[in-house]
């Protein structure tokens, strides 16, 4: 498949997808965008704003994998931005870039997608699927995932060997890490799309021997 991975990081969404794909990668920070590189060298890599690029280009992919900026939906950070009526930090708008993308994906897009994000603090605008302390938009069935375990409280060195990645001396390794969505899910969810191609295959091949 003709791949298109929106707000790559260092690819834990990614990195399980094999070498059989032709993926294109986009990330706005070059650092970032580096280490991906260095990961996954046969991807092409693109650094520019994954938003805007999804809108010039999203007619190319079969499959499309986002994952927008999560801060400014995440229960975690609201917790710790007011409690008990008190504000600790500044508040933040949501950033709307994330029901954009769905709602764009849902009218425009022919192929399969998967929007993913965290946990919001609030009642989410569009209905999404919880799965494996995520929440995804597709316009696919995503079963349930029984590894859920993602470290984020754990070391460093754990936190590498859960998502599967060595980072060296990287300064922010732990920020990077959390970041990632596990491999195993990302996988996971890809096979989903495989699974469902082929018994459309299947179905097509009985139809011609009828």
């Amino acid at each position: 498949m003709k791949i298109l991975n929106l707000y790559a990081g260092i690819g834990g969404n990614r990195k399980l997808w094999g070498k059989n794909h032709q993926i294109v990668a986009i990330e706005d920070d070059h650092k970032i965008a580096k280490i991906y590189q260095d990961f996954f060298p046969k991807d092409k890599v693109i650094i520019t704003d994954a938003h805007q690029y999804l809108l010039e280009h999203f007619n190319e992919f079969d499959f499309i994998w986002s994952s927008p900026p999560c801060q400014s939906h995440s229960k975690v950070r609201f917790v710790a931005t007011y409690r008990g009526g008190v504000i600790y930090q500044k508040p933040i708008y949501p950033d709307m870039r994330l029901w954009q993308e769905i709602i764009f994906l849902q009218n425009y897009f022919k192929g399969k997608f998967v929007v993913e994000n965290v946990v919001g603090y609030y009642k989410p605008l569009i209905e999404p699927q919880e799965v494996a302390k995520h929440y995804f938009w597709a316009n696919f069935y995503i079963p349930p995932f029984k590894k859920a375990f993602r470290g984020h409280d754990s070391s460093i060195e754990d936190l590498q060997k859960i998502k599967g990645f060595d980072l060296g001396d990287t300064t922010g390794k732990r920020l990077l890490l959390r970041n990632c969505v596990e491999p195993e899910l990302g996988k996971y969810i890809l096979d989903r799309i495989k699974i469902r191609k082929n018994k459309i295959e299947e179905k097509v091949d009985q139809l011609k021997l009828l």
